[in-house]
């Protein structure tokens, strides 16, 4: 049937309602619900930077400045926003001051590896120069996709304390992974010592600003006034618990040498310094454009300078581990601190000798520590361990670990410090996996060494200088830590102001104190004497199977009101007597007095002109040699020449002591 005209018209009018509609339905989608095309206008014409924040400064506990910021201009690229097609490359490179290879080359990215993206921008070039950045600025707009990004980055006014401080990296995929939203790529993260630990005080929070740009991609202004803008807040201030002279002072006297030193507050916890050696000036690892270059160097020497000494090496502790068996032996009733022991050189068991060295029989406990006796040493050790019967070295020997844990050894002490290691301390379990035969294979004489600080005993350079700081304090010690506070009044974990207390009787730390005492005023420390001040302090000489034996020594002083303790540990350098003792005299010096007295100048000059580093690689390459071979099978006996002294063999009483009496007991 044919349509009337009033039909058609009927029809041709639905037909504009239900276009009409849709077009209003569109419309509404687009204005009211859609903003995709706001967006894709606003990514336009306007363009969003991060604000980067300062990250905080770090101070000494004095208040000197030791990292501080320095402004510098990354030029920044978004790979899909660049013209190829009508830049001016060759202007651009004149510009900034490349070679025409180099800009293909910082555009071509590993776009599969997740770090960069095409259209997220990442650093085409670092550091720009102030000449540089204006000459720029004057003709940004010519190249889009190109912008300046105003960064601040580190500088350490004081060129030491690289392991201390540490450095910031830009942030790799797992650091983004991990910051769940608080990093993306071209980031700067803490990634060593101070600055990583920290991290969450000092990075600061990233604020954004919106720019305006015109037809031709140049900025015009702010969008919208700055409305939407949002400020940067700087990180928090640090000031640490360094004394960056002694820092400074004590990596003068560690130059050319391996090793470590550890000084610490006794009454605090507080680290006075934290060297390890060889170092490097830690503005090698700013954030230039040479600085993979450098950081390849630094990863590859062989005196592995990123090696931390201070808290990753474990060492034995030689003959500063004395005062701990003295302690444990007097607190069990096993040592008798009046009780002398003659010495004919040696410590005489199955047949054979464990040297000692030379000097007068010892009265008492006191002459023991200040002469170093081994030979009493070991017979005191055995005692201690042989308490429930020589059958039951178990018991004892656990009791002993017992007392080493509540010093905070064979545990990590818990600083604010990356990569701190546990040392070792053993115990029965120990000894009956090395000795799996049955629980009868091992006894006393097995494992005798360890009451002179050798054998499977094992000690970071920081757990000796928290040894001092606990015998300096007669018994307690604080969780040692760099962070003193932070100057807007944010607190430090509160676990640094923790006291841990040990089980052994005040009166036996006087003992021990008046023994370390002699041992500088007459004993083997006499080096690290100090005018004016009581040093207490042992020395050590810990065995070495690779090559020259280590020197080791720890200290307090005054022994009145102990306002430092430290512990230096001097790789391949022989006597406690030789490097060790007297690098600890002079930074106590140093740091009591603020200065080094007229007749001490030679003792310094001979410590910073001294050069061990030949010693420690022919060392190293001895190692390897050693390695290569088969293992020796092990001795149900600590061999002889594993058994250090702390004094040149050889010498005699009167060239290395001043007696203290008969050695018929104390007076």
């Amino acid at each position: 049937m044919a349509l009337t005209g009033l039909d058609r018209q009927r029809n041709i009018q639905i037909v504009l309602i239900v276009s009409a509609l849709a077009l209003i339905v569109k419309a509404a989608q687009l204005q009211l619900f859609d903003d995709s095309f706001k967006r894709r206008a606003d990514a336009t014409t306007i363009e969003k930077l991060t604000v980067y924040p300062p990250r905080g400064l770090v101070f000494d506990r004095n208040g000197k400045l030791i990292v501080n910021n320095e402004a510098t201009y990354d030029l920044m690229v978004t790979y899909n926003q660049v013209d190829f097609k009508n830049m001016d490359v060759d202007k651009f490179c004149k510009i900034v001051g490349i070679a025409a290879g180099d800009f293909t080359q910082n555009l071509t990215k590993d776009w599969k590896s997740g770090k960069f993206s095409r259209s997220v921008p990442f650093v085409f070039l670092k550091k720009l120069s102030i000449e540089t950045y204006a000459r720029l600025q004057e003709s940004l707009y010519e190249f889009p996709g190109f912008f300046v990004q105003v960064r601040n980055i580190r500088g350490y006014p004081y060129h030491t304390g690289a392991h201390v401080l540490g450095y910031i990296n830009e942030v790799d995929p797992r650091d983004i992974e991990r910051g769940k939203g608080m990093y993306e790529s071209g980031d700067y993260i803490g990634a060593a010592g101070l600055e990583s630990e920290y991290e969450s005080y000092l990075r600061g929070e990233k604020g954004t600003t919106s720019l305006l740009k015109d037809n031709l991609g140049r900025i015009v202004g702010k969008y919208k006034g700055g409305q939407f803008d949002s400020a940067a807040v700087a990180g928090h201030d640090l000031i640490s618990s360094i004394d960056i002279d002694l820092q400074s002072y004590g990596e003068y006297l560690m130059q050319n040498k391996t090793g470590s030193v550890v000084a610490i507050d006794p009454k605090t916890g507080q680290i006075l310094a934290m060297i390890s050696g060889p170092t490097y000036d830690p503005n090698l690892l700013t954030m230039t454009q040479n600085r993979g270059q450098v950081f390849s160097a630094l990863l590859t020497d062989p005196l592995k300078p990123f090696f931390d000494r201070t808290v990753m090496a474990k060492y034995p502790p030689g003959s500063i581990f004395k005062t701990l068996v003295t302690l444990t032996g007097l607190q069990e009733g096993t040592l008798n601190p009046d009780r002398g022991q003659s010495c004919n050189g040696g410590y005489f068991y199955a047949g054979r000798l464990y040297k000692c060295h030379h000097h007068a029989g010892v009265g008492d406990a006191v002459d023991a520590l200040a002469y170093s006796c081994n030979t009493y040493y070991f017979t005191e050790f055995r005692n201690l361990v042989d308490k429930f019967g020589f059958s039951n070295p178990h018991k004892g020997l656990d009791i002993f670990a017992k007392y080493c844990q509540e010093f905070g050894l064979g545990t990590e002490l818990g600083i604010d410090y990356p990569n701190e290691s546990s040392g070792n301390i053993p115990n029965s379990a120990y000894y009956d996996k090395i000795y799996p035969r049955n629980l009868g294979s091992w006894h006393s004489p097995t494992i005798m060494s360890v009451g002179i600080g050798q054998g499977e005993i094992q000690l970071t350079t920081l757990q000796m200088a928290n040894l001092a700081a606990c015998i300096a304090n007669k018994g307690y010690w604080y969780p040692p830590h760099l962070a003193k506070q932070f100057r807007d009044g944010t607190p430090i974990p509160h676990k640094f102001y923790e006291k841990h207390q040990v089980s052994i009787e005040t009166r036996y730390f006087d003992l021990v104190q008046e023994g370390m005492a002699e041992c500088v005023n007459r004993g083997t420390a006499r080096i690290a004497q100090v005018p004016g001040i009581q040093v207490c302090g042992k020395t050590g000489t810990s065995q070495n199977p690779h090559g020259d034996d280590h020197s080791v020594f720890f200290a307090f002083a005054p022994k009145e009101n102990p306002k430092i303790a430290i512990a230096v540990y001097v790789e391949n350098a022989g006597w406690g007597a030789s490097y060790a003792a007297p690098i600890a005299g002079l930074m106590i010096e140093k740091f009591l007095h603020d200065s080094i007295t007229t007749d001490r100048l030679p003792v310094q000059e001979r410590m910073v002109k001294a050069n061990l580093i030949d010693k420690f690689l022919k060392n190293k390459a001895e190692a390897k040699i050693k390695a290569a071979a088969p293992a020796p099978k092990r001795d149900s006996l600590p061999d002889p020449k594993e058994v250090p002294s702390d004094v040149p063999e050889g010498a005699t009483t009167t060239e290395v002591f001043q007696p203290r009496g008969t050695g018929k007991g104390r007076k």
